[in-house]
C-alpha cells in the first residue's frame, strides 16, 4: 500500500497515477484511532502535520500549515485543533477543499472493535464473521461479496471520511510538483464534524484573518465528505450542488396531574404529546422542498416522560424532540411552523379530553361534565419567555441557578439530554403550570446550504467542474452524476457560509444551550461550495466500507482536473 511521494511526479509524456500515494495516507489516517471527544481526535493533528512535512514543499514553506484551535476534548484535557495547509502558484485566486478527521464510536464493532482501526485485518475478521454464518440478510450477503472482491476496504472512519481527506492530502503534494502552478489550493481539515461542527465553525471565524494574511481570494470550495450507494456507484459518483439543514425542535408538554381514579380532575400529559406526535412524526405533508427537491419529514427522535418514581398520578411533564430536515425554508419559518402545528395538537387534545369528559359523565348519570371548572386553555411558552418567567418568579437568584445547571451539565455530549434537564431547571424556576408546551431548539442549527447558478462566482465555479468532469469522464471512462442536496448532515452548512444575524438571534432566543448558538464572525467569508467526495456502503455501521477504485484513482485526478479549470 505505500509508495513515496516522488513516483506520482508528473513526467513529460506520463499521466499521474495517485492510487499508491492515497491509499498509503488513507491506511495511515484510519490507523489512528480519532472517535468524536476522544484524545485521538486532539492528537491526529500531529500525525496529519507529520505527513504534510514529507511533502518537499512544506520542507521549504513550513509557515504554510497553520494550526487553528477548535475546542476541548478528552474531558477538557486535549486541545482539539484544525490543520490549514496552502500550496501557492500564482495570483491570487484560491481553490479550497475541505475535510473532517473525526469519526463516530466503534461500539457496534462489538467483538472486532480491537480490529476497527486496521483495514486489512478487520476485512479478513468480517469476511471470516459473514462466511461461517447460516441465514445472512441480503445487506449481510453484499457487504460479504464487496470484502471478497478487495475493491471495498473497511475500518471506522475510512469511507467517512479519511480517504476524502487523503485524496485532498494526495492532491495537494501532487499540486505542489508542478512547476508552472496557477493560483494557489488550501486544504482544511478539522475535528468535530460528527458533533457539532465545531472545528469547521471556529476555523470559519478565524479563517478572514489568515486568508488576509496569505493574500487570497477563495474562488470556490470542494468538502471532501463520502456519499453512500448501495448499487454500481451510479449515485456515489456524485457532486452535490448543495446540503440538506437540519432542525433538532422540543416541545415540553406540561400537563395537570391527577390521581388515575379521577383522570379528569387534570390532564396527562402524555394525551398532549401523544396527538403533537400524529400531527409530526414522519407527516410527509411537511417536507420541505428546494432545488426541486424534496427532503425526508420530521421524525421524533426522543420522546419520554420524565418522572423516575412509580405513582397512580398521571404524568406531569413529557420531554419530545423531533429532527426535521431543511432545504429551502429559514430557521424562523420552521419553528414558526413548528409552534402552529404543536399549539393546533394541544388544543385537538385538550377538546378531545372535554368529549372523553362529558362522556364519562354521562355514564355516570351526571348533568355535567368533570372537571369542573373546565381546564384552562393551553399556553405555548418559548424558551425565552420562561426564562423571562423564572426571573420574575425568583430573581437574579433563580437564573443563577439555572446557569449553574447549564454547568453542571457541560460535559454531556447529549444535547438532547442537556437540554431536557436545563429547561425542567427553568420550569420548576417559572412554577409553570399546565396545560402548557415549551418549546424550542435542543440543538445546533445546520443551515440548509446550496450553489445559486444566478450568481457570477458559483456560475463560474459550476462551469469549471463541469468541464473539468467531462475530462474526467473521458479519462477514465465513468460517468459522475449532479444531485441536488447532500443528505448526510456536514461541515457544508458552514464551508463558505455564514448564517444571517437576525437568524442567529431568532436561534439564540430559542436554544436553551447557549454554545449551540452559531456566532460567525461579521466578516466570514462567503464563497461557492461543492461536495465532491468517495462512496461506500454502510457508514457508521459495523460493514462501513469505501470503494477503493473510485476514491484512490478518480476522485485526486477530478481535484487537479477542477484546479485547472477554475485556477488556470
Amino acid at each position: 500500500m505505500t509508495s513515496s511521494g516522488s513516483k506520482n511526479m508528473t513526467m513529460p509524456g506520463k499521466r499521474w497515477a495517485p492510487y499508491a500515494r492515497t491509499a498509503e495516507i488513507a491506511d495511515r489516517l484510519t490507523r489512528f484511532g480519532s472517535v468524536t471527544g476522544s484524545a485521538g481526535e486532539a492528537d491526529i493533528a500531529g500525525l496529519i502535520i507529520d505527513i504534510l512535512h514529507e511533502i518537499p514543499y512544506f520542507q521549504d514553506n513550513p509557515d504554510n500549515i497553520a494550526v487553528i484551535d477548535s475546542h476541548l476534548v478528552a474531558g477538557g484535557s486535549r486541545m482539539a485543533k484544525s490543520v490549514v495547509a496552502l500550496v501557492r502558484g500564482r495570483g491570487r485566486k484560491t481553490l479550497a477543499m475541505a475535510g473532517h478527521f473525526d469519526v463516530v464510536s466503534i461500539e457496534n464493532y462489538h467483538d472486532l472493535k480491537h480490529l476497527a482501526f486496521t483495514p486489512d485485518a478487520l476485512c479478513e475478521a468480517l469476511i471470516a464473521d459473514l462466511s461461517s454464518r447460516e441465514n445472512l440478510s441480503d445487506a449481510e450477503e453484499l457487504a460479504l461479496r464487496d470484502f471478497q472482491t478487495g475493491d471495498f476496504i473497511p475500518g471506522r472512519g475510512l469511507l467517512d471520511m479519511k480517504s476524502g481527506d487523503a485524496a485532498g492530502i494526495a492532491f495537494l503534494e501532487h499540486f505542489s510538483q508542478q512547476p508552472d502552478r496557477q493560483g494557489n489550493v488550501v486544504l482544511f481539515l478539522t475535528p468535530d464534524e460528527e458533533r457539532n461542527s465545531c472545528g469547521m465553525r471556529s476555523l470559519r471565524n478565524a479563517l478572514p484573518d489568515l486568508i488576509a494574511r496569505w493574500g487570497l481570494d477563495i474562488v470556490g470550495g470542494v468538502n471532501l465528505d463520502a456519499s453512500s450507494d448501495s448499487g454500481n456507484g451510479e449515485i456515489g459518483r456524485a457532486i452535490f450542488h448543495g446540503s440538506v439543514g437540519k432542525l433538532l425542535p422540543f416541545a415540553l408538554v406540561a400537563g395537570l396531574p391527577t390521581h388515575v381514579g379521577y383522570p379528569f380532575d387534570g390532564i396527562s400529559a402524555h394525551a398532549i404529546a401523544s396527538e403533537i406526535m400524529q400531527a409530526i412524526e414522519a407527516n410527509s405533508g411537511l417536507c420541505d422542498r428546494g432545488m426541486h427537491e424534496t427532503a425526508p419529514p420530521p421524525v421524533c427522535l426522543e420522546a419520554r416522560d420524565v418522572r423516575d418514581i412509580y405513582e397512580v398520578t398521571t404524568p406531569e411533564h413529557v420531554w419530545m424532540a423531533f429532527n426535521w430536515l431543511v432545504m429551502g425554508k429559514s430557521c424562523a419559518e420552521l419553528m414558526g411552523d413548528f409552534t402552529a402545528i404543536v399549539k393546533d395538537a394541544g388544543n385537538r387534545a385538550l377538546e378531545r379530553f372535554a368529549v372523553n369528559a362529558t362522556g364519562y359523565a354521562k355514564a355516570n348519570g351526571q348533568d355535567a361534565p368533570a372537571p369542573l371548572p373546565p381546564l384552562p386553555p393551553l399556553r405555548m411558552v418559548t424558551v425565552a419567555q420562561l426564562r423571562d418567567m423564572a426571573f420574575a418568579s425568583g430573581g437574579s437568584d433563580a437564573l443563577d441557578r439555572i446557569d449553574a445547571v447549564a454547568i453542571e451539565t457541560a460535559q454531556d455530549n447529549n444535547p438532547l439530554n442537556r437540554t431536557r434537564i436545563l429547561v425542567r431547571a427553568m420550569l420548576a424556576e417559572a412554577h409553570l403550570r399546565g396545560p402548557a408546551v415549551v418549546t424550542g431548539m435542543a440543538g445546533l442549527h445546520y443551515p440548509a446550504v446550496h450553489v445559486d447558478p444566478a450568481k457570477d462566482m458559483d456560475r463560474q465555479f459550476l462551469d469549471a467542474i463541469d468541464r473539468a468532469r467531462t475530462t474526467i469522464e473521458a479519462r477514465h471512462e465513468t460517468q459522475i452524476c449532479e444531485r441536488g442536496y447532500f443528505m448526510g448532515i456536514s461541515d457544508m452548512s458552514f464551508f463558505g457560509h455564514a448564517t444571517d444575524a437576525s437568524d442567529t438571534e431568532i436561534i439564540a432566543a430559542s436554544t436553551p444551550i447557549a454554545e449551540l448558538v452559531d456566532r460567525p464572525v461579521d466578516n466570514a467569508l462567503v464563497y461557492p461550495v461543492v461536495n465532491i467526495g468517495p462512496w461506500g456502503r454502510e457508514y457508521h455501521q459495523r460493514h462501513e466500507r469505501l470503494y477503493a477504485p473510485y476514491a484512490y484513482h478518480v476522485l485526486p485526478d477530478f481535484l487537479a482536473e477542477i484546479a485547472g479549470e477554475l485556477l488556470g
